[in-house]
């Protein structure tokens, strides 16, 4: 199979990441966003990525669509959970996917305020799944399953943005310091993208063109967590 990818996508990473734990051995073409081939917007309906090119040469996209067809198609990753724990884990899927975007538009943030804003949105999904986690090293679970594979890229990204300039999207939320920690301690993330993704992500995301790139103030109590007042909320 084949994966049609750009390379800083969370969305692609969600996708790779999920092949990776499965073990599943792919070709990954990267292609440029600002211009997209012909033959790409010939198979991919939204023009975006990532599309999946099965063995059969069906050409599938939409990475929730992608996902649950992988784990359809692959031994599962929890084969021994009931249909309302799968489905709720769906959801929780789900709520990490739709804050793709929020965190990527907030690590291109321009200054201070655009960033506070942003990454307020970014943290309530965090408070919300601070509250959810438990004590299991995985989401809800001793092996890693479809929900860790989903919040993979959102913590990825965090840890990266943290080593730069010292930014901690995740702020004071210990279960979800302690869940990132853990997705990060295997070579799952780094399986999951390309070996120049780390380049590829600070030259868009930590440039100069962004506050993060150009070495926020981290030394404001209210960035990077719960903030205890109004002022950034």
């Amino acid at each position: 199979m084949k994966i049609v990818s750009f390379k800083i996508c969370p969305f692609v990473q969600r996708v790779t990441a999920l092949l990776a734990a499965k073990g599943v051995e792919y070709d990954i073409d990267y292609i440029s966003l600002k211009d997209k081939p012909q033959w790409f917007l010939d198979i991919s309906p939204n023009g975006q990525v990532p599309v999946l090119i099965t063995d059969g040469g069906q050409a599938l996209f939409e990475s929730d669509a992608i996902v649950e067809y992988l784990e359809e198609a692959y031994p599962r990753l929890q084969p021994d959970i009931a249909l309302e724990t799968r489905a709720t884990n769906r959801a929780w899927s789900y709520l990490a996917s739709k804050n793709y975007l929020v965190q990527c538009s907030a690590q291109r943030s321009p200054d201070r305020d655009t960033l506070q804003e942003r990454s307020a949105k970014l943290g309530k999904a965090f408070d919300r799944m601070e509250k959810h986690l438990g004590d299991q090293p995985y989401f809800g679970s001793e092996i890693i399953g479809m929900v860790d594979i989903a919040w993979l890229p959102l913590l990825h990204r965090a840890s990266i943005v943290e080593a730069h300039c010292g930014y901690d999207f995740i702020g004071d939320r210990p279960r979800l310091k302690a869940w990132q920690k853990t997705l990060l301690a295997n070579d799952l993330a780094q399986k999951s993208v390309a070996r120049d993704f780390d380049e590829a992500f600070s030259s868009f995301y930590l440039s100069d063109q962004t506050y993060l790139g150009r070495g926020c103030d981290v030394a404001d109590p209210c960035i990077g967590g719960p903030c205890s007042t109004d002022a950034c909320c």
